[in-house]
């Protein structure tokens, strides 16, 4: 991981500073009177400059002279002179159309007009650098990343200038850390893993965000819901199973309409009356637990379902399976006696844990997000039942021993939200599931049980969803294991190959045995030499592969190969089985 720089508003003085020292850089290389500088920010990664360059094209094969022109002159930059100058000084100063635009605006706020100066390099801005920069600015903590097309102020009807992107950060090392976590980001994108490996697709005709599984990811999808399944059984979870529409009542009880309208489907008119398709389960849930008449007895009752969601997201933050509009989530709803509460959310969160250990995720926290005290207005319930709510959230998390962090936004307009943030192998952050302390809904659902002393009492409800959405956390676990599931989730978990046609009918026998087995097996017996079926099992990153030549057959053995441990030798067929199963059942 990136170390976060304790001084961060130093760290972003230095890629401001690295912003000027590239236009200065620009400017001496493609000289000042041929080309218009317009503004250059400090961004989270680094800093960039746009740039006119009157036609010049400029490459990324540009960069390294540039790059070098600013580790150049910058041990000339030793400190900044700043002036405060009139608008008429700025103007006859700074003569390109652009910088013309942004001394205008400023003097129409009524804001002062600051130029400053380094290395005899001088730039119109408001300040936030180093102040000695061949100093304080370290040499091989930059680097120049890439040349982009950008419009002028963001608006396409405006010119296209160059943008050229710079990357900084406290030292090289960090730097460093950063290009080698991107590069492996890039190989491990889920959507590009997810059309090589064949695991899902998006189409048009169909409709944008709406996933279609193929064979191979429908697999893992379903491996990780009959365990979701399993481990909620055990858990002592009642599954339910509720209709994808309803009536638009439904959500005018629970409060989702109108506040949560704009991320809902249309409505659908049916026989004079407005239906809508679910956005999530909870409404549904609560229904199902009011049809029965309910005792203290039976609390807490946790209710359970892989149900499916559809949400209206907005085209431009569709991305892949992390944001879809079309999502099967691990959902439950636990509804307990208020005693029961804190102990059901501290157990939620060990359940929460034990998924990760299986999945090998290390690293990750909790995240309690609270009401925004300025938008008071957002939120509905009473203030005591609020107050009640984030008080038992905040002690739960600590029982919990999970490192956390509370942030005043983002809670859901009926009670506060604990989110897992989890890590994947390669650092990356992701938000993977939710859990909430409702005292809201039950009073809105009329929801009660009978209590000890015969009187009737409401609910406190927790929302639960360990694995989020098969969507978005099959996309994680696509980055997490860079394609390569462990053998448990694999689409294909083992590779039969013999070496020749006269081997066939032996390695046929193995492959039927690990079907009786119930082991997902390919039999590779196309025409072909030995290397390329071992690459393409390689390529399609498959656990184990086994190849079966003369010496197999002879032995009545196979040899077996790992994609993780290299050659393993021959083992005869029973063994193979034996170690699959185990391997398999542990879930490695």
């Amino acid at each position: 991981m990136i170390r976060i720089m304790e001084n961060a508003e130093k760290l972003n003085n230095m890629r401001h500073t690295l912003a000027h020292l590239l236009a200065a850089s620009v400017g001496e290389i493609y000289k000042f009177d041929k080309i218009k500088l317009t503004l250059g920010p400090a961004i989270d990664n680094g800093f960039y400059y746009d740039i006119d360059f009157g036609g010049e094209k400029v490459a990324d094969t540009d960069l390294k002279k540039i790059e070098d022109k600013m580790r150049k002159i910058l041990p000339k930059w030793k400190e900044w002179e700043y002036k405060e100058i009139s608008k008429n000084e700025a103007l006859k100063f700074f003569k390109n159309e652009y910088k013309t635009e942004l001394i205008n605006e400023i003097a129409k706020r009524g804001e002062k007009i600051t130029a400053y100066t380094c290395g005899g390099f001088t730039d119109l801005c408001r300040g936030g650098h180093l102040e000695k920069p061949n100093k304080e600015l370290p040499s091989d903590a930059f680097k120049l990343d890439r040349v982009a097309g950008a419009y002028w102020r963001g608006d396409e009807k405006n010119k296209m200038l160059t943008r050229i992107y710079g990357l900084a950060f406290e030292t090289k090392k960090e730097l460093d850390d950063y290009i080698h976590q991107r590069e492996e980001t890039e190989k491990r994108d889920h959507r590009e893993l997810g059309k090589k490996l064949e695991l899902f697709t998006f189409d048009e005709e169909i409709g944008k965000g709406l996933p279609i599984w193929l064979p191979k990811g429908n697999i893992i999808k379903e491996e990780l819901e009959n365990w979701a399944k399993e481990t909620e059984k055990k858990w002592n979870y009642q599954r339910v199973t509720t209709p994808v529409i309803t009536k638009e009542n439904l959500f005018y009880t629970s409060g989702h309409l109108p506040l949560y309208k704009e991320s809902m489907y249309a409505p659908i008119c049916i026989e004079e009356e407005n239906y809508y398709i679910k956005p999530m389960n909870c409404p549904f849930h609560h229904k199902v637990f009011s049809a029965i008449p309910r005792t203290y007895k039976e609390l807490p009752i946790r209710l359970a379902e892989y149900g499916w969601c559809h949400r209206y997201e907005d085209s431009g933050s569709l991305f892949g399976l992390m944001r879809v509009r079309g999502m099967q989530m691990n959902d439950a709803h636990i509804y307990t006696t208020p005693e029961q509460a804190i102990n059901e959310f501290v157990d939620v969160i060990k359940l929460h844990e034990y998924y990760y250990k299986i999945l090998g995720i290390e690293k990750y926290e909790m995240e309690l997000a609270l009401r925004d005290p300025k938008k008071l207005d957002k939120y509905h319930g009473e203030e005591e039942d609020w107050k009640l709510a984030e008080e038992m959230t905040t002690k739960a998390m600590e029982l919990s021993g999970v490192p956390f962090k509370i942030v005043h936004e983002g809670a859901a307009f009926y009670g506060p939200k604990m989110d897992f943030q989890i890590y994947s192998s390669i650092g990356r952050m992701f938000s993977a599931s939710t859990n909430q302390l409702d005292l809201y809904m039950g009073k809105r659902f009329k929801l009660e049980y009978t209590d000890k002393d015969g009187s009737k009492k409401i609910p406190f409800i927790i929302h639960r969803a360990p694995l989020g959405t098969h969507e978005r956390f099959i996309g994680f676990l696509i980055e997490h294991y860079a394609g390569a599931f462990p053998l448990w989730l694999a689409p294909v978990q083992v590779k039969v190959i013999p070496v020749r046609e006269n081997h066939n009918e032996y390695a046929k026998k193995v492959f039927e045995l690990l079907k009786e087995n119930n082991i997902r097996a390919e039999l590779d017996d196309k025409d072909g030499n030995l290397g390329g079926k071992v690459r393409d099992a390689k390529n399609n990153k498959i656990p184990y592969w086994i190849v079966i030549g003369d010496k197999e057959i002879e032995a009545k053995k196979v040899t077996l190969e790992s994609r993780d441990s290299g050659n393993l030798g021959q083992i005869s067929k029973e063994e193979l089985v034996t170690k699959l199963l185990e391997e398999i059942k542990q879930k490695k």
